[in-house]
């Protein structure tokens, strides 16, 4: 087997395992925050801040760690990650107040990196050719872990308690650092000086298309995002039993990701055959009207079922964003590229919490899903009217040069 296919079976399970570990328990703080930690009012807020705390920290951390994963190399990164994610969880079995949660949280941030490393080391070990199929694959990890993670932890929470949650995340998570150690990374070693987060932003700025990107991402992970903190209580809303609400969630919580695993593979061979930017101009504008439909629903089943076909659509997106950062930058550059990507998605994972928990206590839930489809539908349009196959195809007609194309004569789209 060729080592690129083996790394890409054993990253696959290594985020299987962490994302399922991480969605066992972050789905229900609410209720660990209500219920464990007795916080009564502005729950909502509490919430927000609680998950957009972490991801704040790793944004700002994420420069840091793609630049020694270039340097040291990514399976030094994916290590290190494991086992601090894996210390992380099992301390938030001793928290016993919401500041104490707040402290774990912030280490959380600290120890993550993860999904980057997994991706940057995905995208330098595989050959040109089967990059977008790769990481249309890798995507379907995280998305198989969002699953089983909120199914598992809505069964376990009623089993042995929200707290026992955090020891089984803990443990799950050890195991995916182990995985890891059986991948072979293929590296050019480098004598230089690790480079400065300025440096590498300026690198970023100078590379045509890729702070486009990044401006996305940061918008994709908010708007993500921005229901989390009051999708447990929306299912008790619409009709779920109070009693029975982690597992209502983790079902609802769970049905984008069916979706992705069916569709993530898919949409990296159709970016491969189309055009990433075209993919993910399909992902956002199936995305944002998947949330404008969410504004009908009237019962779990519906509700759920709607989240089912949003997710169809916007597995596109991640895959064919990650595409685009690895075809855009140098073969040296691309681990703090992705990083910088980390940082831009982790920042829109800290706004998404804190915005939809302050709108979730004042407008209520169906603003946030208006408000989510409008600036998905918002940026399908910047896509399709930035895409630079269109603009090639445009210079090329009016090029003097070249004398023009007539109405009858056949357009040749060139794609870089």
């Amino acid at each position: 087997m060729p080592h690129w296919k083996r790394n890409l079976y054993i990253l696959w399970l290594g985020l299987f395992f962490n994302h399922m570990a991480y969605t066992l328990s972050v789905p229900f703080f609410p209720l660990f925050l209500q219920k464990n930690l007795g916080i009564q009012s502005g729950l909502e807020v509490w919430s927000g801040v609680s998950i957009s705390i972490s991801f704040l920290i790793s944004g700002l951390c994420a420069p840091f760690w793609g630049s020694l994963a270039d340097k040291y190399g990514s399976k030094l990164m994916l290590i290190r990650s494991g086992v601090g994610l894996a210390v992380a969880h099992l301390a938030n079995y001793f928290v016993h107040d919401p500041y104490m949660f707040i402290a774990v949280r912030i280490f959380q941030g600290l120890m993550a990196g993860f999904n980057p490393a997994s991706i940057t080391l995905v995208g330098t070990n595989t050959p040109e050719k089967h990059v977008g199929y790769a990481l249309g694959v890798i995507s379907t990890s995280t998305a198989a872990g969002g699953i089983l993670g909120p199914l598992a932890g809505g069964i376990l929470s009623h089993w042995i308690g929200l707290r026992g949650c955090f020891i089984a995340s803990g443990m799950i998570t050890l195991i995916s650092a182990l995985m890891v150690l059986g991948v072979k990374e293929t590296r050019e070693p480098r004598t230089s000086a690790r480079s400065s987060i300025v440096g590498d932003l300026k690198k970023a700025a100078a590379t045509p298309g890729l702070m486009r990107i990044y401006g996305l991402i940061l918008l994709v992970s908010t708007s993500v995002l921005i229901i989390e903190p009051v999708l447990t209580l929306y299912v008790v809303q619409i009709g779920g039993d109070v009693s029975s609400a982690t597992l209502s969630a983790g079902i609802v919580f769970s049905a984008i990701g069916v979706a992705t695993v069916i569709m993530g593979p898919r949409w990296g061979r159709i970016g491969g055959r189309i055009g990433y930017e075209k993919t993910l101009f399909i992902g956002l504008l199936g995305g944002g009207f998947g949330c404008l439909l969410q504004l009908t629903a009237f019962n779990l089943i519906y509700f759920g079922s709607l989240r089912f076909v949003y997710g169809l659509f916007f597995a596109a997106v991640y895959p064919a964003m990650n595409a685009l950062i690895i075809k855009y930058v140098d073969h040296d550059f691309r681990g703090r590229a992705v990083s910088l990507s980390q940082t831009a998605s982790q920042f829109g994972i800290v706004l998404g919490p804190l915005i939809g928990g302050f709108l979730g206590g004042w407008t209520g839930v169906p603003f946030i899903f208006l408000l989510t489809g409008v600036v998905l539908l918002l940026a399908a349009c910047v896509v399709k009217i930035n895409d630079p196959n269109k603009t090639l195809k445009t210079d090329l007609i009016n090029d003097p040069n070249i004398g023009g194309l007539k109405d009858d004569e056949t357009t040749i789209e060139i794609r870089s």
